[in-house]
């Protein structure tokens, strides 16, 4: 492989957009794996189709995300140093289009999203896991955070990010324990930040 990845976890709202933007690392968003709203199987074409909750599909559940997609994009980085990635409109909740992701030459490119924990025992097994990291932020911070930047994206309909924020805030502590248990090590934001600073150093 000519490189590695560094999956990054974390809340909705804990910052891991921005800080993967500081690390100046190449990036692959992960949340553009999403499947489309409007589909009714799988990404393969078989499998459950897409959750729901409140009304509308449950975003935070990681059926509705394309994890194997995913994989393979990672795969493809890290052994040709680029690859093909969809592009995703999360207000419209599908796919737009796709851009070129590569990697310039770097060594590491830096994964990111709440679904990146389910990717760790399979990126260890395909050995391309550097590291895999998940932050830790109070979940009053990853509401706010959260509230605030969905309301102005107009993501979602009011009242159901409110809802949605709520029931987050709540189950943060057990997504937390559950990303630790599939391989992440938890780092506050600053320790995170430091982490890939020295991964960095080394691409």
């Amino acid at each position: 492989m000519a490189a590695r990845v560094v999956l990054l976890a974390g809340p909705s709202g804990s910052g891991k957009t921005s800080l993967t933007r500081r690390s100046g690392l190449p990036t692959l968003a992960l949340d553009d794996f999403y499947r489309d709203a409007d589909s009714d199987v799988g990404p393969a074409g078989h499998g459950p189709p897409l959750p729901r909750r409140f009304g509308i599909v449950d975003w935070d559940d990681p059926a509705s995300w394309d994890a194997a997609g995913a994989m393979a994009a990672i795969i493809t980085l890290c052994r040709d140093g680029a690859a093909d990635v969809p592009v995703y409109d999360i207000p419209t909740s599908r796919r737009t289009g796709e851009a070129r992701l590569d990697l310039a030459g770097r060594r590491l490119v830096v994964a990111e999203g709440i679904f990146a924990a389910e990717l760790v025992p399979a990126a260890r097994e395909s050995g391309v896991l550097a590291d895999a990291i998940c932050l830790i932020v109070h979940p009053a911070v990853t509401f706010v955070r959260r509230l605030l930047r969905d309301l102005g994206e107009a993501r979602k309909p009011p009242l159901t990010l409110l809802r949605r924020g709520v029931a987050l805030a709540r189950a943060e502590r057990g997504l937390v324990e559950h990303w630790t248990a599939l391989g992440c090590r938890p780092c506050t934001p600053p320790e995170a930040e430091t982490a890939l600073r020295r991964w960095r150093a080394t691409a």
